[in-house]
């Protein structure tokens, strides 16, 4: 019986696509593959590692540091970003540099890992302008349309990897008996339509009248103007909610809101929303700020926040419809537990 497909092998096939490729970017990602490997021992392990604790922070810096030391030294990168250092890491002059550039949130959702919910890395490869350089900081400022690569691994019952390359999306598994990632879910595709959302319901106070007016909807279930029954789904963990969505639809919604007034979102662009909306555009789904194109939204700051909307196509397209119109009515003052309550007919 023949074995699936490696990610070795698919990443050398897809070069072979590119005569001017240079092996530079299979390398990298075949790189950033083995730290997922490591990292998901050190998350299945836990606090049982004998160089760890189970503190949550210790997990998102020793992944952090894992990440780094098995990418920066292949000679494919000038820089990395990650959400656990303030300024972007430099290739050390020890060390070759090339022309990518790395930006990596190493373990999202590290903050319910006590309670044994799936997490997982998120990464984005981008061209450095500057091949050869010393990384700065305004090398990262590129539009998400500019992403060459953008994946995330999910450490849950499976380690998955799930990459694309601006050619659709495949799913990857970690097979621990070789040691392998190996392709298990080709051409991963968004239900356009469905009956699934996420969203944080105790940020409701803190919603513009638009998402009000959506989730409103929503929970009226079959009795209301979408005439049929949601379900609302909450895992507070990027990478998981992602991976339901490229499985079986949905849409997720971490809109912008009123609780933090100074900040127009809460996930950061470059290394959250920008990997996610790349791969979720490239499954045939859409992701919004509510108001334009994520992949298009221009970063100024490399830890930069952002509304982040995404999903099956659908459902984007009503959320960014309703930002356009007018709200100002006494509907979509209604809260969740007031006048359209969950506990009422």
């Amino acid at each position: 019986m023949s074995r699936r497909m490696t990610l070795t092998r698919y990443t050398i096939e897809q070069e072979h696509q590119h005569p001017e490729a240079t092996g530079d970017f299979s390398a990298l990602l075949n790189a950033v593959a083995t730290s997922a490997k490591i990292i998901s021992n050190r998350v299945r392990l836990g606090g049982l590692a004998g160089t760890l604790s189970s503190s949550p922070k210790e997990l998102d810096l020793v992944s952090n540091e894992i990440v780094v030391d098995e990418t920066q030294w292949g000679g494919h990168l000038t820089g990395i970003l990650s959400e656990d250092l303030e300024e972007v890491f430099p290739i050390p002059n020890a060390y070759k540099r090339g022309k990518y550039l790395l930006a990596m949130d190493p373990l999202d959702g590290s903050s319910s890992i006590d309670i044994n919910i799936s997490v997982g890395t998120i990464f984005s490869i981008l061209r450095s302008p500057r091949p050869g350089e010393v990384a700065t900081a305004e090398d990262f400022l590129q539009p998400g349309t500019a992403q060459v690569c953008a994946g995330f691994v999910l450490y849950g019952p499976s380690t998955m990897l799930v990459i694309t390359t601006g050619a659709g999306v495949d799913g990857f598994t970690l097979n621990p008996e070789v040691g392998e990632f190996e392709l298990t879910h080709p051409g991963m595709r968004v239900p356009q339509t469905t009956s699934e959302f996420a969203i944080n319901a105790s940020n409701e106070r803190f919603w513009e009248a638009p998402i009000k007016r959506y989730v409103d909807e929503l929970l009226a279930g079959s009795t209301g103007p979408r005439g049929r029954d949601f379900n609302m789904r909450w895992i507070a963990s990027l990478v998981a909610e992602t991976y339901r969505i490229l499985t079986r639809g949905g849409v997720f919604l971490y809109p912008t809101d009123t609780k933090q007034p100074a900040a127009s979102g809460r996930l950061r662009l470059l290394y959250e929303a920008n990997p996610v909306a790349f791969l979720i555009e490239q499954a045939g789904g859409k992701a919004s700020t509510g108001r334009a194109r994520m992949l298009e939204v221009q970063p100024a700051d490399i830890h930069e926040r952002v509304p982040l909307i995404f999903g099956s196509r659908e459902e984007v397209e009503r959320i960014e419809q309703y930002h356009t119109q007018d709200t100002d009515e006494p509907y979509y003052e209604s809260s969740l537990f007031n006048t359209r309550s969950l506990f009422r007919s």
